[in-house]
């Protein structure tokens, strides 16, 4: 694990400075807030502490080796968490735990580990909690993070995963983030 630096930008990118950009950063909000995430619950356990937070910005980077990225907030106060502990788990949500987004969102007042005495809990490989209802979790060790503007992107080797069965009929399942209200897909 190692914080990366940043890198040169291209010449074509160093052509166009951002202070001559039009984009504020509410433009670039308003239009990512178009852009359909799934809601996750990010978690971390370890010495440092359990935690975890709820996420829009997470991806797959490969699948050789399976890896996947998380983004998370520079202030947030999870973000040294993760980084100590140097493990989390990624939890894909159901439609029906909007009140689990909203507590690991900080919606509620309830802190780091109190957060967990709502679901029910498991672990994989990690430790890092894994919600037993989730429609799939990934387990990883944490590889790398580098900062970039207000936040921190965190890569994970994944080490473990866990998935719900699609169901036959083809219910819809996954609680989704969109113009800045839960959905389900």
């Amino acid at each position: 694990m190692n914080d990366t630096t940043r890198l040169p930008l291209p010449p074509q990118a160093a052509d166009t400075p951002s202070d001559k950009a039009d984009v504020t950063g509410q433009d670039f909000r308003n239009c990512i807030a178009r852009l359909p995430s799934g809601v996750h619950i990010v978690t971390t356990a370890g010495s440092a502490g359990s935690s975890g937070f709820t996420a829009t910005a997470v991806a797959s980077v490969s699948d050789d080796p399976p890896t996947i990225l998380v983004c998370l907030n520079r202030k947030s106060p999870q973000n040294q968490l993760l980084k100590d502990n140097a493990c989390f788990a990624v939890n894909l949500l159901p439609k029906n735990e909007v009140e689990l987004a909203n507590i690991f969102a900080g919606r509620t007042g309830l802190h780091f580990s109190e957060r967990f005495a709502h679901g029910n809990w498991t672990t994989l490989t990690t430790g890092a909690p894994v919600l037993a209802n989730s429609v799939m979790s990934l387990d990883c060790q944490l590889l790398q993070f580098h900062e970039i503007g207000t936040h921190t992107i965190f890569y994970g080797a994944v080490v473990g995963t866990r998935v719900k069965p699609v169901d036959p009929n083809g219910a819809r399942e996954i609680l989704v983030y969109h113009d800045r209200h839960y959905s389900e897909i």
